[in-house]
């Protein structure tokens, strides 16, 4: 495969200076008008640190009047500008007050080093992103659901297992960092777990005594080695972080030394805690399904409970591909009219 036909698969390429917003997932938002779903940039501190998001309100927004609320996480490595927002967008359009917001240490919010990717703090942004809902004008906190994509629903799943603010909880293909981190995809690489876990520790100890901070990850892969990658997540995500939907803050790359709390960490923990309807969506094709098979049989909490698959789909056309994206909302659409 040639980076030509990278490129071809992959659709157009967004820039993320040709919105106001800086968004670049498809059919944004380009000014906000009044009658239509608009989106408002915020910013409010957790745990000291400044967390940068956009809130959406439906067409016709009254902020006395009271409306059902969904807090989006976003995928490892990614925005609230990429595909987390797409689907904070078109929620909105069904009449719900979205929140999209960028990891802490990740995308345009505070936190040093950058890319740091823990479980806790993912975990607890999700929390801050309700925090935030609980008291914008309009929201009932009574109705308040969850979702997540990839990686964020991973944390998603982590946060809804505690927080009862969440009524409903759904995600889109998703990512369970932590046995992903320890035993490779598709659980392809657990021979080299002690090594992993050896270079986590020094990079833990060289941070700690002042030196380098060590990543994990790629950085800059050629057309030619985004193709050899040897899973369709990886060629695809590469193509569409860093060329179609490229913007600032969102790489592959997390500190090397976020390894000591991922690898020791899984989303399907004690995932019998969530006890409110949970919808798990993903591709039918995607060589991350496992993730969600796996959920759905561990979640014996709740009764009320389905892996809806998104038939052909990939991991990542589930981010920008209209047909898959439709397919999505409109279950999302269906489940959140029903339980929140």
């Amino acid at each position: 495969m040639s980076g030509i036909d990278i490129m071809a698969d992959a659709g157009p390429v967004h820039d993320y200076r040709d919105n106001q917003f800086g968004l670049v997932y498809e059919y944004p938002i380009t000014e906000n008008e009044p009658g239509k779903v608009n989106i408002h940039p915020v910013s409010y501190t957790l745990r000291g640190l400044k967390i940068v998001a956009n809130v959406y309100t439906p067409a016709g927004y009254d902020p006395g009047s009271s409306y059902p609320a969904i807090t989006v996480a976003h995928p490892n490595g990614g925005t609230k500008e990429q595909t987390a927002g797409r689907y904070a967008q078109r929620l909105a359009e069904q009449g719900y007050i979205t929140i999209a917001a960028d990891a802490a240490y990740q995308g345009h919010s505070e936190g040093e080093p950058r890319s740091t990717d823990k479980p806790y703090f993912r975990t607890d942004d999700i929390h801050g992103m309700a925090d935030l809902l609980g008291t914008f004008p309009g929201v009932d906190p009574d109705r308040m659901a969850a979702l997540g994509i990839c990686g964020g629903g991973g944390y998603t799943l982590n946060a809804a297992k505690s927080d009862k603010r969440f009524k409903a909880v759904a995600t889109i293909s998703m990512f369970n960092s932590g046995r992903v981190r320890r035993n490779g995809m598709q659980d392809s690489a657990l021979d080299s777990i002690q090594d992993k876990l050896d270079q986590a520790s020094e990079a833990r100890a060289l941070e700690a005594s002042g030196g380098e901070v060590r990543y994990a990850g790629d950085a800059d892969l050629t057309d030619e080695q985004i193709a050899a990658q040897p899973f369709p997540l990886y060629r695809e995500g590469y193509v569409y972080y860093w060329k179609t939907h490229a913007c600032p803050g969102s790489t592959f790359k997390y500190t090397m030394s976020s390894l000591l709390d991922l690898m020791t960490w899984d989303a399907t923990d004690q995932l019998e805690l969530i006890d409110v309807p949970l919808l798990l969506i993903a591709g039918s094709e995607a060589d991350t399904r496992y993730m969600s098979d796996d959920a759905l049989s561990k979640a014996t909490g709740t009764d009320d409970k389905e892996l809806f698959l998104l038939e052909g789909a990939q991991h990542i056309q589930t981010y920008w591909i209209d047909q898959y994206v439709d397919a999505a909302l409109g279950k999302l659409t269906e489940f959140y009219a029903r339980t929140v």
